[in-house]
C-alpha cells in the first residue's frame, strides 16, 4: 500500500513514520540471468544452477546488487511524492546482505522514512529499509538509502 503525499511539506510531516511493506517479487533465475548480462558478472553461484546446486547455498542466488537495485521499483510502492518536479536517487549510507536470495524465491521491502532533511531547491530523505525473504529468518538486504525531491 502506497503512502501519497502532495508536495514537500507534506513530505516533511511523514518524518519519523513507517511506510509500510510492499508487495512480494519475485527472484527468478531469468531475472538473475538478465542481470548477470547487463552487469558482465556470470559468476557461477548466480547463472550456474546445476553446479550452484552443489555450491554452499545448494541453488544459485541473486547478485547482492541485483537484490539492492530493486529497492527502487519495491519503494516506489511505498511511498509516492507528487508536486514534485525531479526525483533523485542520492545514494547509500549502509547495505549489508545478511541472507542469500535464492532463485526462485520471493522478496519484498519494509520501509521507514528515517529522515527528512532540507537540502538547496528541496529535501533529502533518508529511508531505512529492510529486504524481506518470504519464509526466510533473515533479511536479504539492510539499507539506508537517501533520495532528493526538488520543487
Amino acid at each position: 500500500m502506497s503512502v501519497t503525499v502532495n508536495g514537500i511539506d507534506e513530505l516533511k510531516k511523514l518524518a519519523g513514520s513507517e511506510l509500510g511493506t510492499s508487495a512480494w517479487i519475485d527472484v527468478t533465475q531469468e531475472r538473475i540471468n538478465t542481470f548477470a548480462d547487463a552487469t558482465g558478472d556470470h559468476q557461477w553461484i548466480h547463472v550456474d544452477p546445476e553446479r550452484a546446486a552443489d555450491g554452499p547455498f545448494g541453488a544459485p542466488i541473486a547478485h547482492g546488487c541485483l537484490t539492492l537495485s530493486l529497492f527502487i521499483p519495491l519503494f516506489t510502492e511505498l511511498l509516492d511524492v507528487q508536486g514534485v518536479t525531479t526525483k533523485v536517487n542520492y545514494g547509500l549510507n549502509k547495505v549489508r546482505f545478511p541472507a542469500p536470495v535464492k532463485a526462485g524465491s520471493r522478496i519484498r521491502l519494509v520501509g521507514r522514512l528515517a529522515e527528512v532533511e532540507d537540502v538547496p531547491g528541496g529535501v533529502q530523505i533518508t529511508v531505512d529499509g529492510t529486504i524481506e525473504i518470504e519464509g526466510g529468518t533473515k533479511p536479504a538486504a539492510v539499507l539506508q538509502s537517501l533520495s532528493r525531491f526538488y520543487a
